[in-house]
């Protein structure tokens, strides 16, 4: 072990966080999300549309398409596992028979996560430093309460929340890149028992990010990842060479036998060069990666003369290829998705060096930070139910135009008792209680749970009103003929698989020279209006309304009847 270790750790600082706790920590935190709301607009109902097509029979599983058309995926992978969970559980709507798989990933990201961290802890360079006279913390403890804070790190940082609980690819690929992080900690190990698991690891890691749309961040995290490696193994004397040799073929094979079956185009690289981009790109990345950034600018200073060690390149990396390629990315929110997991693990590596006075700032800040946006979301939804305070519920009737809120018991009794466990856990936290290097972490992960579980809970009328696409199609399915087809025009991949899902209409595409068939309605973009004459014979249909989403006007769809029908 290195005389430049920094982390100076007693045996009563690693006290045990309960399994039990732990695990429920997470359940509160994955299962919100995913219960009790509809498919939301954009990419959750639009990946849910391809894998509805998919499980039909409708699309092939090779080359996904929706109405016979391509369908923007990426990747694969995802698509088949949501098709294939709607055939496994027939018994359940599509749209929650997709979400078991994806709750699943979001748990197995989890999973992954905390095993990365519990493996990065266990390396020599990154044990504690050994007291003269004994009592310092014992290499299993040390790395489990590591991990611990790792978890909390991860589920602390406020933009896992929405984007991991959407069914889109995203979720899938920083699950893989949760796995990819904890292969290649396994693999640092000299002495790593199993190296042919770490290497099937390492290969379904590869595998679920280049077929998650994912292929060259891949290709780049897995060679930097062998490099890092290659320099620890040759710097220890030890390992088994041929694991890395066949981790480098599989990520060479992998990627490119992926880049060539579904034909993905090379990375479009957009750098933010204009002022206001990189302005928006920066207060992403403040935000989105809160708190963990901060902890993992902490940990690079303290450790900074073990930078090439592995638990501190290894997630290191990972994050910086993240960073860098969400920099570069059109959405680069996104994108900086997969750099959660390495900040988090950097996160964790700041506790054995953070002082007490910082530990307290951390404290204090979540504490009112969270505790007044949790006031918020009660202020705004009693506003809501009562009228009292006036001002919040006439900022929500302007910008929710039609929403007519409607009290529910099980939802109310959900935030509130999310609620009451988070006085008690501040409580807690503020008690005179031992020190664990992982409390600092406790707060801001609960803060983060309890707003969601919030809005998850109090605002979910709310927020399925104004992001989903279902009151649209069920308005649209009142108008047009009961038990036709119905053309459209112009509709994207998201209004597609709404009018299928939620009105449960039979659509065709209107060809270029023609109506096709004899359906007796017509619905689409109002954009192409102008030149629908060229489309179709007008003498055959008449304008009969417009449908809008109520809390979004500019998204407007126009219906037209076929005259004579």
């Amino acid at each position: 072990m290195s005389s430049t270790n920094p982390a100076i750790v007693s045996q009563s600082a690693v006290r045990r966080l309960p399994r039990l706790a732990l695990f429920l920590f997470c359940l509160a935190y994955v299962l919100p999300g995913f219960i009790g709301r509809e498919p939301w607009k954009s990419a959750d109902v639009s990946a849910l549309g391809v894998m509805l097509e998919m499980a039909s029979g409708a699309s092939s599983w090779w080359v996904p398409q929706v109405l016979g058309q391509a369908a923007d995926v990426g990747g694969s992978l995802p698509y088949w596992l949501g098709a294939s969970f709607i055939r496994l559980l027939p018994f359940l709507p599509a749209d929650y028979a997709v979400r078991v798989a994806f709750a699943m990933l979001l748990g197995l990201t989890l999973v992954c996560a905390w095993y990365a961290v519990y493996q990065l802890a266990r390396q020599s360079a990154a044990q504690p430093v050994a007291f003269a006279f004994g009592g310092e913390a014992s290499p299993k403890d040390y790395a489990r309460a590591v991990a611990d804070a790792g978890l909390l790190a991860l589920i602390a940082c406020l933009g896992l929340a929405q984007m991991s609980h959407e069914t889109t690819p995203d979720l899938a690929r920083l699950c893989a890149s949760s796995a990819l992080m904890l292969a290649g900690a396994r693999m640092a190990h000299a002495d790593d028992p199993h190296p042919w698991l770490s290497l099937l690891l390492w290969w379904a890691a590869t595998a679920g990010l280049a077929m998650s749309g994912a292929p060259w961040i891949a290709m780049a995290s897995g060679t930097g990842l062998l490099l890092i490696l290659t320099i620890t193994r040759a710097r220890s004397g030890a390992g088994n060479p041929d694991t890395l040799a066949w981790a480098a073929l599989g990520v060479a094979v992998i990627v490119g036998a992926v880049a060539m079956f579904e034909s993905l185009p090379a990375p479009e690289i957009g750098l933010p060069l204009e002022f206001e981009a990189l302005q928006r790109w920066g207060r992403l990345v403040v935000w989105f990666t809160w708190p963990a950034w901060p902890l993992a600018i902490w940990t690079l200073w303290g450790w900074r003369r073990q930078l090439l060690s592995p638990h501190v390149a290894i997630p290191l990396w990972i994050a910086l290829v993240s960073v860098v390629n969400s920099a570069v990315n059109a959405d680069f929110d996104r994108a900086l998705l997969l750099a959660l997991p390495a900040l988090a693990a950097l996160a964790a590596f700041a506790l054995p060096t953070l002082r007490r006075s910082v530990s307290a700032l951390i404290d204090w800040f979540t504490l009112i930070f969270f505790t007044l946006c949790a006031l918020s979301i009660w202020v705004v939804w009693f506003s809501m139910q009562t009228g009292v305070p006036a001002k919040p519920a006439e900022n929500v009737a302007r910008l929710a135009p039609g929403f007519s809120p409607e009290f529910s018991w099980w939802l109310f009794l959900v935030g509130a008792l999310a609620t009451l466990a988070w006085l008690w856990l501040v409580k807690w936290r503020v008690g005179r209680n031992r020190q664990a290097i992982w409390k600092s972490l406790v707060l801001p992960a609960a803060g983060a749970t309890l707003c969601w579980v919030l809005l998850m809970s109090l605002w979910l009328p709310l927020l399925d009103f104004a992001r989903s696409y279902g009151p649209l199609s069920r308005a649209i399915a009142r108008v047009v003929p009961a038990n036709d087809c119905v053309l459209i025009d112009g509709l994207t991949q998201a209004q597609i698989a709404a009018l299928q899902y939620h009105g449960q209409l039979r659509l065709r595409r209107l060809g270029n020279a023609g109506d096709m068939g004899q359906c007796g309605a017509l619905v689409m973009d109002p954009s192409l209006q102008e030149t629908l004459d060229e489309r179709v014979d007008l003498t055959h249909w008449a304008y009969r309304a417009s449908a809008s989403r109520l809390s979004d006007r500019k998204e407007r769809l126009l219906i037209y009847l076929r005259v004579g029908k």
